[in-house]
């Protein structure tokens, strides 16, 4: 039997691209044999999944799954969008956001979990790559609950129940009412959904971000040549304005386009007599931040085919 060594891991995974845990498992199962090895992880089609890895993975699906006080949302990326049509990769996507109401927002127990009917979703996940002929990537996941209210979830246009291109989870917390809480939950996913607040409060807002649009505005106001003075109170002005317009309390509700959304909480909890406090949410939208490759279909044709230019049709 062979050593199994580091180096020997490392040498399967640069001739396969397949996780490390799987390349330690093929070893152990072929006594270490570096041949054997590659075979026994195309069998399990780990090898052949791995060749899909280095696609861009920025299609898919967003999950959602609520139960008991509990929301989870979860991201799966595929290549295209034809796989989001595909009943095997909505059914992983569905089960992987009931799981999560199980795992939380860490992705690594996420797939090191146990798939219903055996093995985990990660070696699920690997089948499904090696089945469907596409990369596919657990990309997040998050969960939130509430001690006592609801946990509302929406998907805007949703393909099939529960999942979508964009995922909104709202947690209320309050002892009102639940059927008049998810209403009015609902209502809000919806908001979130459109008006894509970047937090639930001004304070709140990535600190990076607005630095950064501090700085833009402050450029804007010089230009106006006016006093030092008057510029700042501009700067100021223009970032009063950025929170309001970017933090969800502070949104103008899209139902009518005129009322705070603080304003339709607050007045919601007068109508049903129950404090009623917008805890979070989280909004998942298929592929933000994710860098399209962007291909030339014909330029890669002609590079496969070589400068040779073709010969004229006799």
């Amino acid at each position: 039997m062979a050593e199994i060594t580091a180096a020997s891991v490392k040498e399967l995974r640069e001739r396969t691209g397949a996780g490390m845990m799987d390349c330690k498992k093929a070893l152990g199962e072929t006594g270490g044999e570096m041949e054997a090895a590659i075979d026994w992880l195309r069998t399990k089609g780990l090898a052949a999944a791995a060749k899909k890895a280095g696609r861009t993975a920025a299609e898919g699906l967003v999950g959602v799954a609520v139960d008991e006080g509990k929301g989870a949302i979860v991201e799966i990326n595929s290549e295209t969008d034809f796989v989001a049509k595909n009943e095997q990769f909505q059914d992983f996507v569905r089960t992987a956001a009931e799981i999560t109401l199980g795992t939380g927002s860490d992705i690594e127990a996420l797939k090191e979990a146990c798939w219903p009917g055996g093995g985990t979703v990660e070696e699920k996940l690997t089948n499904n790559i090696a089945t469907i002929g596409e990369n596919q990537a657990i990309r997040r996941a998050a969960l939130l609950s509430v001690e006592e209210g609801v946990i509302v979830s929406y998907v805007h246009n949703a393909v099939a129940p529960g999942l979508g291109k964009i995922g909104v989870l709202v947690a209320i917390e309050s002892g009102a009412d639940k059927g008049a809480l998810e209403t009015m939950g609902k209502q809000l996913a919806m908001h979130i959904a459109a008006a894509n607040p970047l937090a639930l409060r001004g304070e709140e807002l990535d600190p990076a971000l607005v630095e950064r649009e501090r700085a833009i505005a402050r450029e804007k106001a010089a230009e106006s040549g006016k006093p030092a003075e008057i510029v700042e109170k501009m700067v100021e002005g223009a970032m009063a304005k950025f929170r309001k317009e970017n933090a969800l309390l502070s949104q103008l509700f899209v139902m009518d386009n005129k009322t705070r959304v603080e304003e339709v909480v607050a007045a919601e909890a007068k109508r049903l007599g129950a404090p009623i406090a917008l805890q979070a949410y989280v909004r998942f939208q298929l592929g933000e931040g994710i860098e399209k490759k962007e291909s030339d279909f014909a330029a890669e044709v002609a590079a496969a085919a070589g400068t040779q230019k073709a010969e004229p049709v006799a």
